[in-house]
């Protein structure tokens, strides 16, 4: 997926997965009690960035990240020192 955003210096965008909606064991969560995920895919990084690169499912810190919602979709604008690790 490609976006407008194009991010600085050591900034990665990217977009969350969709939360589970059901455990392992095949039990369905309510939607209210579904937390965000911190699993995201990468859609674009800025010119800085090193370990990281477009296509890359991250997961990031929770709190870290700016959430910016644009043309109906949402994203995050995370640095990339708040990348904990990627997900093969």
């Amino acid at each position: 997926m490609k976006t407008k955003i194009q991010p600085l210096a050591d900034y990665v965008v990217a977009q969350n997965e969709e939360p589970a909606t059901r455990t392992l064991t095949g039990i369905y969560l309510p939607e209210n009690s579904a937390q965000k995920s911190q699993v995201a895919k990468v859609l674009s990084i800025g010119k800085d960035v090193k370990n990281v690169k477009v296509g890359d499912r991250i997961i990031h810190k929770g709190y870290s990240s700016s959430e910016i919602k644009m043309s109906g979709e949402e994203f995050l604008l995370v640095k990339e020192e708040d990348i904990i690790a990627t997900v093969n």
